[in-house]
Order: C-alpha cells, then sequence, then structure tokens
C-alpha cells in the first residue's frame, strides 16, 4: 500500500467519499453525514487528508484529520478530529483502516496535536471495534451528531 496526501476535493477523494457516504446512507437511512467539510480542514498544518492506493494505484482507503479546539461543541484545545475512514469493501480485512489510523495519529501528533478524537455510530460496530481495540475510550460528545442517540464519540492521547 502507498499511503499519500491528497487534497480533499482531488477527484480520488471525492470518488471514496461518494462510497462512504453511500455506506452511511445503507446503515442509518439518512442520506449520509451532514457534517460540513471544507478541502481547507485538512490543509498542513490543520490538517491532512490520506488516500491509500494498492498496488495497481487504485484508490481503496481514506481517512484525514482536522484541528479542533475548544469550541462550545464538547472538542477541547489541541483535538485533531478524525474524519471519513473508509475502506472499499473488496479491501476490507486486510489492515488497512489501521494503518490509516496509525498515519493519521503519526501527523497529527508532529503537527502539535494533542488528542485525536472522532465520532461513529452503533450502526459501524467493525469501527467501533478498532478504535476501542487501538486504545481510544469513550469521550464527551462532540459536534453535528452530539445529541443523536445512536452517535458514540471517543478519545485517545496522542502523546510525544
Amino acid at each position: 500500500m502507498n499511503i499519500r496526501p491528497v487534497a480533499f476535493d482531488h477527484p480520488d477523494a471525492v470518488k471514496l467519499n461518494d462510497e462512504v457516504q453511500a455506506e452511511y446512507h445503507e446503515r442509518y437511512g439518512d442520506g449520509g453525514d451532514a457534517t460540513v467539510l471544507e478541502p481547507s480542514d485538512f490543509q498542513r498544518p490543520r490538517g491532512v487528508y490520506l488516500i491509500a492506493y494498492d498496488e495497481l494505484d487504485r484508490p481503496v482507503a481514506t481517512g484525514g484529520w482536522r484541528s479542533q479546539d475548544d469550541d462550545g461543541e464538547g472538542h477541547e484545545d489541541g483535538d485533531a478530529e478524525l474524519k471519513r475512514m473508509f475502506v472499499i469493501r473488496e479491501m476490507r480485512g486486510r489492515g488497512l483502516a489501521r494503518r490509516m489510523l496509525t498515519a493519521l495519529e503519526e501527523d497529527a501528533r508532529e503537527a502539535g496535536r494533542v488528542r485525536m478524537v472522532l465520532e461513529t455510530g452503533t450502526e459501524q460496530p467493525e469501527a467501533i471495534a478498532l478504535y476501542t481495540s487501538s486504545g481510544y475510550a469513550p469521550c464527551t460528545k462532540f459536534g453535528y451528531y452530539r445529541e443523536y442517540e445512536n452517535s458514540r464519540c471517543y478519545a485517545k492521547p496522542l502523546g510525544a
């Protein structure tokens, strides 16, 4: 796998974002994630957006982080918010999500962020399993879905 940074509005990022939105709709029946994201959210040093490419240079996994600070919606100063973690169906079960998560954590740590946070939902048990097995613990709900019953928020200190 070749993991490299791309712009959030890069054609491969748009393609994978469309796929993840369709999957969110399948699981939740709500048209996909309504969280507003801008390409500038993922520009260094305030964030990054990564795509993993296979040996044929096909985009197969994605994920990004964006800086967040205390905003009255549950974020804390120094947060890096994980967004759009996704692996295409035919590539699941190969450890790509864990590799992407590790790369994102390292990047956020290098950027000076102190905590990685994420929001997922009860209809994504495999995501919850990935995060909890990677050292994430439940935290105060934050962001767009903080009032939703099926929303789950997790955090992990990034340390030095």
